[in-house]
C-alpha cells in the first residue's frame, strides 16, 4: 500500500499538469487560512503559498525536459500563476496587510498583459516571459511569503520585510508591463 501511494506520488511530482493543477488547488487553500489570520493559519498559508509558487518553477522545467509541453499547460500555467498571486494578494489587502491601491496596479497590470499575451499568441509570436517579468514574478513571491506571515519570527519584523520587498514587486510590475506593450506596440495599431 506505501509502495503504491509513493509510486503515484512520484508520478504526480513528475506530471507537469499535476503540479499547475496543485498550484490553482492550493489558492483556496490560502484564501481559507487567512480567513482566520493568527500565527499558525498565516504560517500554514505562507507554507502552501511557498510550495505552489516552487512548483511554477519546475512544471515547466518538467515539460520542456520530458518533451511534456502541451497546449492545456502553455494557457494554465499562466492562469495558475496570476490566481495564486492575485488572490493572495487580495486576501493581503483586505486584511490591510498590503496597500490596496499597490495590489490594484499589479492585478490591473496582470489583466492587461494577459490581453496582450493573447493578441501575441493570435499573431503566433514568442510567448515567453522576458527576464523583467521573471524578476517580476520573484519579487512579488518574495513579497508575498513575508506579508503572509505578517507576524515577528525569529526577532524579525516579517511585515517590514514583506513591505520592502512589496515596493520592489510595484516597480519590476509598472517595468515589466510597460515593457511589454512597448515592444508589442505594433499590434496595438488600427
Amino acid at each position: 500500500m506505501q509502495e503504491q501511494l509513493q509510486a503515484h506520488v512520484k508520478r504526480l511530482l513528475g506530471d507537469p499538469n499535476a503540479l499547475t493543477l496543485f498550484r490553482i488547488l492550493a489558492v483556496p487553500v490560502v484564501v481559507l487560512l487567512l480567513m482566520i489570520p493568527n500565527r499558525f493559519t498565516c504560517f500554514l498559508a505562507a507554507l502552501f503559498f511557498s510550495l505552489a509558487a516552487i512548483t511554477d518553477y519546475f512544471d515547466g522545467m518538467l515539460a520542456r525536459q520530458k518533451g511534456m509541453v502541451t497546449n492545456l499547460g502553455k494557457v494554465m500555467d499562466p492562469v495558475a500563476d496570476k490566481l495564486l498571486v492575485s488572490c493572495t494578494f487580495i486576501m493581503l489587502a483586505a486584511l490591510n496587510w498590503a496597500p490596496a491601491w499597490i495590489v490594484c496596479i499589479i492585478i490591473g497590470r496582470e489583466i492587461a498583459v494577459t490581453g496582450l499575451r493573447n493578441l501575441i499568441a493570435q499573431e503566433r509570436e514568442d510567448l515567453s516571459a522576458s527576464n523583467l517579468g521573471k524578476f517580476k514574478t520573484a519579487f512579488q513571491i518574495t513579497a508575498a511569503i513575508p506579508l503572509l506571515l505578517h507576524y515577528s519570527f525569529l526577532g524579525l519584523n516579517m511585515h517590514a520585510i514583506g513591505m520592502f520587498f512589496l515596493w520592489l514587486a510595484l516597480i519590476f510590475t509598472l517595468w515589466s508591463g510597460i515593457d511589454y506593450f512597448v515592444r508589442y506596440r505594433r499590434l496595438l495599431q488600427p
